[in-house]
């Protein structure tokens, strides 16, 4: 599972889009690939919150990525792209946290005059660093994760508890038979000592 970038965008008038903060983990690419790649996250992520209504979340297959875009009812915009392996749940979950800290950080007033070089937003950083890992960042993926190791647990004991059980049953057979011999040779015993 791997995050690739998470971009936070304007939506204005007209539909017209501006990037106003974003943060990117390309060491998966080439050196010399990076700035591309990076250029075509920027791109796909500007397309996307154009083509997606306000008050919309949606999720985008674009070759090997999964995109996922949340455009809010006050035009504020997130995308996150993501391999495809990532849980989409997380996946807006992070779009949802993340808006809601620069939404704290800026006013609504300021979004039409914010530009990408104007905003100081570590925290776009921080939560792409953070999710790369869904398990160590969202309590419900960790949690069902617990569950499925617990799962495990549970069958691979109860396969145990059944091996023992078939052996108990050969035990029980054994001492069945044990008990008869054992009844011959007290009565052999018996009868050689009157």
């Amino acid at each position: 599972m791997k995050l690739f970038a998470l971009t936070v965008l304007y939506k204005g008038e007209g539909d017209t889009v501006k990037k106003l903060n974003a943060a990117y983990a390309l060491d998966s690419f080439g050196y010399f690939q990076r700035t591309s790649v990076k250029e075509f996250m920027d791109f796909t992520s500007k397309i996307l919150v154009e083509r997606t209504p306000i008050a919309q979340r949606a999720s985008v297959k674009e070759q090997e990525y999964l995109c996922h875009v949340y455009v809010r009812s006050d035009s504020l915009s997130a995308v996150l792209i993501s391999d495809h392996e990532y849980p989409q749940r997380v996946s807006f979950t992070l779009l949802n946290k993340v808006l809601e800290e620069f939404s704290a950080k800026y006013s609504p007033q300021q979004w039409p005059t914010l530009s990408d070089s104007s905003v100081t937003f570590p925290q776009c950083e921080e939560f792409l660093t953070k999710y790369q890992n869904p398990k160590e960042a969202d309590a419900l993926t960790r949690l069902q994760s617990d569950l499925d190791e617990t799962k495990i647990i549970l069958h691979n004991t109860i396969e145990a508890v059944l091996e023992r059980g078939e052996k108990l049953d050969d035990l029980v057979e054994k001492s069945e038979s044990l008990s008869g011999q054992s009844k011959a040779f007290y009565k052999t015993v018996r009868n050689t000592n009157i």
